[in-house]
């Protein structure tokens, strides 16, 4: 029926459209397909057909209430005509509006952090979830406006969605934390959880939250036996003319302090260093991977495959006081040769030997 449709038009009378007015469009093209010019062909199968057609059995019934209950009577058994049909309608539709839905919670902005979300997703595949299958995700993205987050968060709580998952700093967890206390929530941070108060102990998180942290590797300046010199930047534009003020500035190197604002713009960052011949040393491999000259830290992106896992588990039943929070204690030395011949720079060959990976 629905391809004949397709290809031929509907003809409705005046008294019809007032009829169908309010009915689900499905019920109307039903109904009004007994209306359309009938080819002589299958003029006879249509005839057969309309005996047992349900869509016009119901449109008899809802005519015969209009002709003999009057007004009183419309509003129910169109209320009965509807029900009938969403009753009807394929159960695949119906199944898409109860799939689980994920407030996925983030400080920075979606385009640099398009990897760590698809790692994400893939923790979720680990425990038989995939986004638009069987769960859906809600984003809200801050893009490096800090005050936005609670607000953000509330918002995901009000619309009561089945876990939150705060990713990309404890700014993004606090607020979530803020929001809720019943809603499950799975973090994502590169600090000491239990220092910022977010959880009672890594091994019995308790409450409504656990996660996933990458505790930032620190190096000192007087360890280093150099002198520090700081500067800032917090936002993307900031980012450019940080790196003028480093030139200014004649440093000879560049640590990178770890912060959600940084994950996402390895690319930037590690393009700028060479164009700029700074050496500079960020604590995810993907600042090396891009082309930065190394990378010393935990991986940032098994963090967020491992919150994806827990998110999963959770779906499933898990509780979130039970799960320990999960955390990166290997560290990994990546040396990107390539960059260290554009910059000048003979590594050691004890450095070369000490190094998790060589970029060639």
């Amino acid at each position: 029926m629905g391809a004949k449709l397709a290809r031929r038009p509907v003809f409705v009378s005046c008294r019809e459209q007032r009829l169908f007015h309010g009915l689900p469009p499905q019920v109307a093209l039903d109904s009004a397909e007994f209306r359309q010019p009938p080819l002589f062909s299958d003029w006879a199968a249509r005839r057969r057909r309309a005996a047992t057609t349900p869509s016009r059995l119901s449109l008899d019934r809802y005519t015969t209430a209009i002709r003999s209950s009057g007004a009183g009577m419309r509003r129910r058994e169109f209320i009965t005509v509807a029900g009938g049909f969403a009753a009807a309608l394929p159960f695949a539709a119906r199944a898409q509006r109860d799939i689980p839905v994920i407030g996925f919670l983030n400080t920075a902005s979606p385009e640099p952090y398009a990897r760590l979300v698809q790692a994400f997703r893939d923790g979720l595949g680990e425990t038989g979830y995939a986004e638009g299958k069987n769960v859906a995700i809600e984003y809200r993205w801050a893009r490096g406006e800090q005050d936005r987050m609670r607000q953000m968060a509330v918002e995901l709580a009000s619309r009561r969605v089945k876990l939150i998952a705060a990713t990309g700093g404890s700014t993004a967890a606090l607020a979530a934390k803020a929001a809720t206390s019943t809603i499950p929530i799975v973090f994502q941070i590169g600090v000491d959880p239990v220092e910022v108060g977010l959880v009672a102990s890594l091994s019995k998180p308790g409450g409504n939250i656990t996660g996933t942290t990458i505790i930032a590797v620190q190096l000192g300046a007087k360890r280093l036996g150099v002198r520090l010199q700081i500067v800032k930047a917090s936002s993307e534009p900031d980012i450019g003319p940080a790196f003028s003020e480093l030139q200014r500035l004649q440093a000879g190197a560049l640590w990178i302090g770890a912060d959600p604002l940084f994950n996402g713009l390895s690319e930037q960052l590690a393009t700028l260093s060479v164009t700029h011949k700074i050496p500079a040393i960020y604590q995810f491999r993907e600042f090396a991977a891009a082309g930065g000259l190394a990378s010393y830290g935990g991986s940032i992106t098994d963090a967020y495959r491992q919150a994806g896992v827990y998110s999963g588990r959770i779906l499933k039943g898990d509780k979130p006081a039970d799960l320990p929070v999960q955390q990166s204690t290997k560290v990994e030395l990546i040396l990107n040769l390539k960059t260290a011949k554009l910059l000048g720079l003979a590594l050691p060959p004890a450095l070369l030997a000490r190094a998790d990976e060589v970029i060639e």
